[in-house]
């Protein structure tokens, strides 16, 4: 039985270890919910044919010996947890998001702000072997073009704070979006408080 990725790495780990946990005379593999709530699939295929799971726990079961796709019924969460309790022991605790946001025009953090970065640093030093993905943002005020470099300014000058708190390098990732995912909906020259921003995802 093969399975085919369609979306979100986490859920197919999960689905592929929950199947690698049954025994013969069959494989079943179920599709775990994402932590964040977001929809995620995978294809379970035979030599005679796929199944694809969409929903939580839906299982598709594959009999050897037999021919014909794999069947498809959904299992129960409370048993499902109760079986594999080692797995779900095992699984990383769900991502943390934080955003912190920047004086006008410039990388220098309100000071509003200065808290919720020490929780962002307290929370990625307090996970051993986390990796953190910070994104830039800017308002609508100036060019694409430099909207797109200040970003990355603001991204990498929250990664330094990182790094500088011994956290290694080769887990952070700074991305600049410039102005292309806004906060809030705004005209063109509008300086948006909210819109300058970086995000901050621990997980």
């Amino acid at each position: 039985m093969k399975l085919r990725p369609f979306s979100l790495f986490v859920a197919l780990l999960a689905a592929a270890l929950l199947g690698a946990c049954s025994t013969p005379p069959s494989t079943r593999v179920i599709l775990l919910p994402q932590s964040d709530g977001k929809p995620s699939a995978v294809v379970v295929s035979t030599e005679d044919g796929e199944e694809t799971l969409s929903e939580p726990y839906a299982r598709a079961t594959a009999k050897f010996g037999t021919h014909g796709a794999p069947t498809v019924d959904k299992a129960d969460p409370e048993r499902v947890k109760r079986d594999n309790k080692a797995l779900f022991e095992l699984m990383p605790p769900p991502a943390q998001h934080f955003t912190v946001y920047f004086e006008v025009g410039g990388a220098v953090l309100t000071a509003a702000s200065q808290a919720q970065m020490n929780e962002a640093l307290m929370a990625a030093l307090a996970r051993s072997g986390g990796e953190i993905v910070v994104t830039g943002h800017t308002d609508t005020v100036g060019s694409l073009a430099r909207n797109d470099v200040l970003s990355l300014t603001r991204a990498n000058q929250i990664r330094q704070l990182f790094l500088a708190r011994d956290f290694p390098a080769n887990r952070i990732e700074a991305v600049g979006r410039g102005q292309r995912d806004l906060a809030v909906s705004t005209a063109n020259e509008t300086a948006e408080p909210r819109n300058r921003r970086v995000t901050i995802e621990v997980r």
